[in-house]
């Protein structure tokens, strides 16, 4: 009889099967220094090339689409592991740890997909600026690029009826400006105060479903406060309303108890996404700010989804209310950074969440589960050295990604095509995620089905710069927020 642990191991070779050639920064492939690049330089690169294309001893390529024995990623793991004695390959199982085998997979992985960027190249418009996708043709356009500063996060004023673009702006600095009409106001005066240093600073920002009636902006941030004096952050969640130009009636929705700020400068997560069938309840999101064993401590925010209701409470029904040593406000956990957070046209929740070096995350987030990280991972050290791998233990229960880029695009900023009250773009990719990539510079496409399966993925722009947020616009546009260059563009169909 299979066990619960065997179900999981069957559910990620079906997922391994779905991992991606691409969606990193050509530089992440470590072809220098130690780790996975060693181990392949000591023990690969005489038989299969310097860059996997084969030829020594009579190897074949592994940088086609015929280069597995099994077809998945599993599967080269374990030809790795116990050897292909036909072909005279030894058992490196014998010599090498699992994580190391694993690390073999991942670079192989990033070898593939700086062949097949060099040979395919990213998705190019034609000579009159038309892209060619799946399902549909698009333009894009720039939107705006002034009083951007590394700008993180932007939505749309459910007011905007008759005012044509009008939205909110964040830039990283802690500006939050409104764009309306062509023309991008000034800062808006008296917004928190916010810890603008590596990642953090004034990340997302969303506008309450019922905007119209209550007028009440969210904003997460990295908060800062001063402890023997170090400087410390956190990420915390406050709403308030725009008066004129000033930022008034702001209430803390969410703050970290001191003793978990960290004076680390990564990984905020700091999405936050509206309960479609109840929309006083609200979902965000916050990394592990760099410590890894955080995410699966309870009594901790970070590596967590948190759920509340929208001025703060704590729902009753959350799944660790109630369980001594568990924050109440925790609804997933094991998670290392959601950087996108999004309620599908079916009522699902789904986040992208970065790995380290390999294994970025496409997740369905479920009621009290737990993700794995620093458990499991696809990825390894940014540096080349092996992490982990990326299947559980017998008794470990984690739940599995439902896709994986291999290696990673750095995901952030996430969003569901769909049409609004101003019409709707692109009623071909209906329901479909839209993911950013900040490492990749790559906005993709997923289809996914009712049974939870992504069954369609395509790359839709790849190299404009990197993508910090996705939302899609009251007529159905694509909104981009790209940095370096700072910009907003936008995909609309070409007719």
């Amino acid at each position: 009889m299979e066990t619960k642990s065997g179900s999981r191991r069957l559910l990620v070779l079906s997922l391994l099967v779905l991992a991606i050639d691409r969606g990193a920064a050509l530089a992440q492939v470590g072809l220098g220094g130690g780790g996975a690049a060693k181990i392949w330089e000591q023990n690969c690169r005489n038989c299969h090339g310097e860059r996997g294309q084969g030829g020594g001893a009579g190897t074949s390529s592994l940088l086609d689409d015929d280069w597995l024995a099994g077809g998945s990623d599993w599967d080269l793991f374990q030809s790795i592991t116990k050897g292909l004695p036909d072909q005279g390959m030894d058992p490196f199982g014998e010599t090498l740890s699992e994580a190391e085998v694993w690390s073999q997979v991942v670079f192989i992985r990033e070898l593939r997909y700086t062949d097949r960027r060099k040979r395919l190249g990213s998705p190019k418009a034609d000579a009159s600026g038309v892209y060619a996708s799946t399902h549909a043709k698009f333009r894009v356009e720039t939107v705006t690029e002034d009083g951007l500063s590394l700008p993180w996060a932007l939505d749309f004023l459910p007011a905007s009826r008759g005012h044509g673009e009008r939205m909110l702006v964040t830039n990283r600095n802690g500006e939050l400006r409104i764009f309306e009409d062509g023309r991008m106001s000034a800062p808006v005066r008296g917004t928190p105060s916010v810890r603008n240093r590596g990642q953090g600073g004034l990340m997302e920002v969303a506008a309450h479903p019922r905007y119209e009636e209550n007028g009440w902006i969210y904003l997460a941030f990295a908060d800062r406060i001063t402890q023997d004096g170090k400087d410390l952050g956190m990420t915390k969640i406050v709403r308030g309303r725009i008066e004129k130009d000033r930022w008034t009636d702001e209430q803390t929705i969410f703050a970290a108890d001191p003793d978990s700020y960290l004076p680390t400068d990564i990984h905020f997560g700091s999405r936050i996404a509206f309960d479609p069938k109840d929309s006083s309840i609200l979902f965000f999101s916050i990394g592990e700010r760099g410590r890894g064993e955080r995410a699966q401590d309870l009594s901790l925010p970070n590596g967590k989804i948190h759920r509340v209701h929208d001025n703060g409470r704590i729902p009753n029904d959350n799944p660790f209310v109630g369980r001594e040593g568990a924050l109440a406000t925790v609804w997933s956990y094991g998670h290392r950074n959601p950087q996108g957070l999004v309620f599908d046209a079916e009522g699902r929740l789904w986040d992208t969440e970065h790995g380290p070096r390999g294994g970025d995350e496409v997740n369905r987030i479920e009621r009290g589960a737990n993700y794995g990280w620093p458990v499991v991972s696809f990825g390894i050290n940014y540096n080349g050295a092996p992490y982990a791998t990326p299947w559980p233990r017998q008794g470990q229960d984690f739940a599995m990604p439902t896709f994986v880029w291999l290696p990673s695009m750095g995901v952030c900023g996430l969003d569901v095509a769909r049409g609004g009250w101003a019409g709707e773009m692109f009623p071909a990719w209906r329901g479909d995620l839209l993911a950013g990539g900040l490492s990749g510079e790559n906005l993709d496409r997923f289809r996914i089905d009712a049974s939870g399966n992504v069954v369609e993925h395509e790359e839709l722009l790849q190299g404009m710069g990197r993508v910090r947020d996705v939302s899609v616009g009251p007529n159905g546009s694509v909104y981009v927020v790209l940095n370096g260059p700072d910009r907003i563009v936008r995909l609309v169909r070409a007719e």
